[in-house]
């Protein structure tokens, strides 16, 4: 599964918490960059009407207000840097009865709204942005993976791994809607094939309280199913589960809720889960103990 609170674009809104980590991304922050007015020009042509004394005094005033202007620039920065614990709780493996629970770095770092590292998104691109939209790319961590030694039933299956995976995102932005997509291809070598997530989401502000919610989908590859839906005769034979094939096609739908709150200048909380359902091929494999999935990431951070 994923989980994304945020995109890499940082908008507010696709918060798919499926690991292939929306969660994209996913997902969606902004950039608030403050900026400070000088006056001395102003000040300088007051001091050239006016006496020498007067004329001093201007000009000790325009070089302290060159100075704010300075100190204000100085805090001008195109750095957003937000840093913080996490939690997410997550099925032990697609289709599980079982959940786990691990701690997870809450970064949230971008510069100019172009370059970020965002949750499982260790680092990406906003190639193309505009006030409402962001199209990019990433190196994306996935925590999805399946141990047989995580249920007996799985011995035989062989181990899945997680690792990277290369993601490629949209996202557009009207009023209070949001709809994005997602593409996952797994890059390491873990067969875990390509995934494609695509969300909607409505978010609405109230006081210090964002709530954000919608429906998506995720579409998965041959590759993806078969790995960890698919049981090969050689599985069959060393788990016993009936060899069961797979295609490509929908996993599963899903609903998203994320609530974030602001408790101050600089902190911020977030819970974020995705209420799946698993469809076609993983809904009916002999693998899969329970269709309904719950996948949630909760975080405070800290914000520079």
């Amino acid at each position: 599964m994923t989980a994304h609170i945020t995109s890499g674009s940082g908008k507010p809104a696709s918060a798919s918490l499926r690991t292939p980590f929306r969660v994209g991304k996913a997902t969606h922050m902004s950039l608030l960059l403050a900026a400070a007015l000088g006056l001395c020009t102003a000040r300088a042509a007051y001091a050239d009407d006016a006496s020498p004394d007067a004329t001093t005094d201007a000009s000790t005033s325009t070089s302290t207000s060159n100075a704010d202007t300075s100190t204000g620039a100085a805090t001008d920065s195109k750095w957003k840097i937000g840093v913080g614990p996490g939690v997410v709780i997550t099925p032990k493996y697609p289709g599980s009865r079982q959940l786990t629970v691990f701690p997870f770095p809450a970064l949230d770092i971008s510069y100019d709204d172009r370059i970020f590292s965002q949750g499982p998104d260790v680092l990406g691109v906003n190639v193309l942005r505009g006030p409402a939209y962001h199209v990019g790319v990433a190196v994306t961590f996935d925590f999805q993976t399946r141990k047989e030694s995580d249920d007996p039933r799985l011995h035989g299956l062989g181990n899945v791994d997680g690792g990277p995976k290369l993601k490629l995102f949209a996202d557009y932005t009207w009023w209070a809607f949001t709809g994005s997509v997602a593409l996952y291809q797994d890059i390491d070598g873990n067969h875990q094939g390509t995934t494609v997530m695509t969300d909607f989401v409505a978010s609405a502000p109230v006081g210090g309280w964002l709530f954000s919610v919608g429906p998506g989908f995720t579409w998965a590859n041959a590759t993806y199913t078969r790995t960890f839906f698919g049981v090969s005769g050689q599985q069959s034979a060393a788990s016993g589960l009936p060899t069961y094939n797979t295609s490509a096609g929908i996993r599963d739908i899903h609903m998203n809720a994320i609530v974030t709150y602001d408790f101050s200048k600089h902190w911020n909380g977030s819970v974020s889960a995705t209420f799946g359902r698993l469809e076609h091929d993983a809904a009916n494999s002999p693998i899969t103990e329970k269709r309904f999935e719950l996948n949630t990431l909760a975080s405070v951070n800290y914000k520079f």
